[in-house]
């Protein structure tokens, strides 16, 4: 537990009212799900492994074991009931299995229920896939939906693939074909679905290095501008309809707008459409909420109907894993979404734990997920220290 890079020590910043503490310890901690028992399962895409995370006996550490290992890259983990079925849904970076929940380890025989997506050993990929992880969502229709991802930073051909890349399509729960639900999302992390409603939420990873893209006579059109790569183009927080398209590759949304973060106009992309004849920036469906650009947000839960204390159970917890090419880091941080005008609407965020960073900008950890335990504590996977981390109420 006091490995690095807990060798030294360490704080984070959380609300007035709250404390933190290093829950376990999983290395290369990724996706995570609070299972019926109370236990934690975490994926491990490197290894191949989902681990389960017990507590531990009289108050000691936590007990971490293998689950299940030989997966290809896990990632995302869903459990979601099926007639008199509890099931446990694995992401894997080709495919979606099926684990029929019966609380032992290790786990049962699984079945697959999606099969052939494409990763890093499709043949026109030749092994490069940049975002081949993918993430799961199950809604009250037992539908599977399944988030396929940019193979690169920004690029026609993921848009013109079979699948499409930079999308969500929807399968049956059960297995069978399935058939695109949403496009033009670079890299969706987090799906899950408004507590009690069939709405889906997604939070996206936008394009790096965009080039800018006003011809005003500044001189600077088609450019690398450092400071307005910093905050162009926005990371996504949306809600999904089906048939959406959402602009990548071919347009990105602008902040700079008068409604800022929310609702926000489309430029066209230098790279793919500065003259605008392959996407019509004004048809895209706008983005709910913008998240600051290059911040990479992840995982999210929704806090409604959580044991999580109000005033802060009326939002959405949303990690953000922290930029790798700003000027100034950002990210690194768990922030909350707080949900307005009847529980539908968001409102701007704001933090909820920040500090994974030194005094000399480096990121000593990385967070991932959250999730919700029995008890109401927040708990945040962080792969960068391999760590899973507690936020609790402390009156």
């Amino acid at each position: 537990m006091r490995s690095a890079p807990f060798d030294v020590p360490r704080s984070l910043t959380v609300p007035q009212g709250f404390s933190i503490a290093v829950y376990a310890r999983v290395p290369g901690a990724r996706f995570i799900a609070v299972t019926p028992e109370g236990n934690l399962l975490v994926s491990r895409p490197g290894a191949g492994k989902v681990s389960l995370v017990r507590a531990g006996s009289g108050g000691g550490d936590p007990v971490v074991s293998d689950w299940i290992s030989g997966l290809k890259k896990p990632h995302d983990l869903v459990f979601h009931r099926i007639g008199d079925t509890l099931w446990l849904y694995v992401s894997e970076s080709n495919g979606v299995r099926r684990f029929a929940w019966n609380g032992a380890e290790p786990a049962p025989a699984s079945e697959a229920v999606v099969t052939g997506l494409p990763d890093s050993s499709t043949p026109e990929l030749q092994g490069s896939y940049g975002h081949e992880l993918k993430n799961i969502a199950l809604d009250s229709q037992d539908r599977l939906f399944v988030a396929i991802a940019s193979s690169c930073n920004v690029c026609l051909s993921d848009a013109e693939a079979d699948p499409v890349r930079g999308s969500v399509y929807v399968y049956p729960g059960t297995g069978g074909a399935g058939r695109l639900y949403a496009r033009g999302l670079r890299n969706a992390e987090g799906l899950a679905f408004f507590p009690g409603a069939d709405d889906l939420w997604v939070a996206v990873n936008n394009r790096d290095n965009l080039p800018y893209p006003f011809d005003d006579g500044t001189g600077q059109y088609g450019q690398i501008i450092a400071s307005y790569v910093d905050n162009h183009p926005p990371d996504e927080f949306i809600r999904l309809r089906d048939g959406g398209n959402y602009g990548w590759p071919y347009c990105n949304p602008n902040p700079d707008s008068a409604s800022g973060l929310f609702d926000m106009p489309f430029d066209r992309d230098y790279d793919t459409n500065r003259d605008g004849s392959r996407a019509d920036c004004g048809a895209m469906d706008r983005v709910t909420l913008g998240i600051q650009a290059h911040a990479a947000a992840l995982g999210f839960v929704f806090l409604q109907g959580t044991g999580f204390p109000a005033p802060w159970s009326s939002g959405a917890a949303i990690a953000l894993h922290g930029s790798w090419n700003r000027t100034t880091p950002s990210g690194d941080k768990v922030i909350l979404v707080p949900f307005v005008s009847g529980n539908q609407q968001p409102s701007a965020a704001v933090d909820l734990v920040t500090g994974w960073t030194t005094s000399s900008g480096n990121y000593w950890g990385r967070p991932v997920d959250v999730a919700v335990d029995p008890n109401g504590g927040l708990l945040i996977s962080d792969d960068g220290s391999g760590t899973i981390y507690r936020l609790s109420r402390s009156p």
